[in-house]
């Protein structure tokens, strides 16, 4: 008697920084059902140990790939991220949109992954973009989501014939408090990520950065024990 095949899940095109967002996300995703397919961009970003933390995290949630595109915007430079002249902010989250913003990054980032998607023949995009307790960035917002899947749905073959492709960005509303405890219930080894935007060659943080201070923050709201690995004092 032959064994009934399991039913073979959809596929999901996951956006993977390597940071505490992103693992998440991806967690969510696979907790979803979805088959995952992780993206990662090196940019020229100046934290490129992020891409190390990346693969890190695609291997522990059992992700079925993980590809890196090399795209430098860094030749544009415009943003702390990708030109080495303009300092990383170190004096506290401040207001407005910062100069740690990379021009037209989650645009360029979501559009590799909407060329991977159909190739594959999904219709799920997952990204880690968060407007409750962000650094400012314009490319984070709902109605930025909203009008790219809208988009997606108008400019590709998928979207023409009628196979709907969603953008899912679950964390969008979510504290960095709820974003800790929700990853931690899914399994969620933040040990292995790296967030911090000036980040050492060994992947420990600065401690005083936006991002450093967002998910520092969040851990103790969270009451999640931190385990980041600091160069030096957080907050110093």
């Amino acid at each position: 008697m032959s064994t009934p095949s399991r039913p073979i899940p959809p596929r999901a095109i996951v956006l993977l920084s390597g940071g505490l967002d992103s693992a998440t996300t991806l967690a969510i995703a696979r907790d979803a059902g979805f088959d995952c397919y992780c993206l990662s961009l090196d940019y020229g970003q100046r934290h490129r140990v992020e891409l190390d933390a990346a693969a890190r995290v695609a291997q522990s949630l059992g992700a079925s790939a993980h590809r890196v595109l090399h795209l430098a915007l860094s030749d544009f430079g415009g943003s702390a991220l990708t030109d080495e002249s303009i300092a990383v902010p170190v004096d506290g989250v401040q207001s407005g949109i910062p100069v740690t913003y990379v021009p037209a990054r989650n645009t360029i980032m979501l559009s590799l992954a909407l060329a991977w998607a159909e190739v594959l023949g999904s219709r799920d995009i997952y990204v880690g973009v968060n407007a409750v307790d962000y650094s400012g960035y314009p490319d984070c917002r709902p109605e930025y989501i909203a009008a790219f899947e809208s988009m997606a749905n108008l400019a590709t073959k998928a979207g023409v014939e009628g196979a709907k492709l969603g953008i899912h960005a679950p964390l969008i509303k979510l504290s960095k408090a709820d974003i800790i405890r929700r990853g931690k219930a899914l399994g969620v080894d933040y040990g292995i990520t790296v967030s911090c935007y000036q980040a050492d060659e060994h992947g420990r943080a600065c401690g005083v950065c936006d991002s450093c201070r967002l998910r520092r923050e969040g851990f103790a709201a969270a009451g999640v024990d931190d385990p980041t690995p600091y160069a030096g004092r957080p907050g110093a």
